[in-house]
């Protein structure tokens, strides 16, 4: 159970610093948490709750694992990742996206996400393949696909089902609203968001792991070079598992050891938070100081006058 005492420590800082002066300041809260769902260090408040946005792809992706989706349509660990990325639109995320729908013999107009701006097709969106993964279970056990958004949609109540269980909670407790896409996210405390990742990287669950692995095999399929989730898995070479979500959110698992990290900027800032990331996954050992200092010269160096300075740490209480 991820639910308990409320379990609080001073929250980060991030200054954004122009040539050594403050300019600006986001604040920061964060959870460590094990597969069992308990609080092993903390940044502000662990009960704080927020809508997970992109990091829940992973768990969305569940449905297509549990439901014989992934065997009926001989679908890949690659064709996994692209299910559980939030991608750049590149000519071969969109490829794969189509490949999940082509496979299922479902036709790409069944896509309800947005054309993004300045793209030609729904394929280019960011969530195109956590789309197509969803179309792919409606077709397999013959459920509508015209309405897969709808939480009315039985897909949509067992993607609810299946993260209600992993929490051990009441899914009617998991307050849901439609994230920019179209789908379907969730509200929930930084702790069981911790919980989740920890479960993913745990390796006790078959279906987990799979995805997991999926997503540290294929890291270019799940954001794109040069983004944070891709650079940070190709760089700790699949020992940590890693999905960045809308407005702040941040999630990392630890491969094999059970642990999970979630990060929340206040304000929402993407800078903010891939700077707490780097800091936090530092202090904790997870990884190096040289891989700091890589992904430090893109996502806190910003300029050559501008760089950001996270301070504090997480405490254990």
């Amino acid at each position: 159970m991820t639910r308990g005492k409320r379990v609080q420590a001073p929250p980060l800082e991030v200054h954004l610093l122009r040539e050594g002066i403050v300019e600006s300041a986001h604040q920061v809260e964060a959870a460590v948490c094990d597969s069992r769902g308990r609080v092993l260090l903390v940044a502000g408040n662990s009960q704080t709750s927020a809508f997970i946005r992109s990091a829940l792809k992973p768990f969305q992706a569940l449905a297509v694992t549990t439901t014989g989706t992934i065997q009926r349509y001989d679908l890949s660990d690659r064709d996994l990742a692209i299910i559980c990325s939030s991608h750049q639109g590149k000519i071969e995320q969109a490829r794969q996206a189509f490949n999940v729908l082509w496979r299922a013999d479902v036709d790409p107009t069944a896509l309800q996400c947005p054309i993004p701006p300045g793209k030609k097709n729904r394929l280019e969106h960011n969530c195109s393949g956590k789309h197509a993964g969803v179309l792919a279970v409606c077709q397999n056990r013959h459920w509508p696909l015209n309405t897969y958004l709808h939480r009315s949609n039985p897909v949509q109540k067992l993607i609810l089902s299946q993260i209600s269980e992993l929490l051990e909670m009441p899914g009617e407790e998991l307050i849901g609203a439609q994230d920019d896409c179209g789908m379907p996210t969730y509200s929930m405390q930084l702790q069981q968001m911790a919980h989740l990742y920890a479960l993913l990287a745990a390796g006790n669950s078959l279906d987990l792991e799979r995805i997991a692995r999926a997503m540290t095999y294929y890291p270019r399929m799940i954001a794109g070079d040069g983004a944070f989730d891709t650079e940070l898995m190709l760089l700790s070479e699949g020992e940590l598992v890693s999905k960045s979500g809308a407005e702040g959110i941040q999630c990392v698992g630890r491969i094999g050891e059970g642990m999970g990290l979630a990060i929340k900027v206040k304000d929402g800032a993407k800078r903010a938070k891939y700077a707490v990331a780097i800091h936090l996954l530092k202090q904790m050992g997870w990884i190096s100081p040289t891989i700091a200092e890589n992904l430090s010269d893109t996502f806190v160096q910003l300029t050559n006058y501008k760089r950001l300075e996270t301070i504090g740490e997480l405490l254990m209480l």
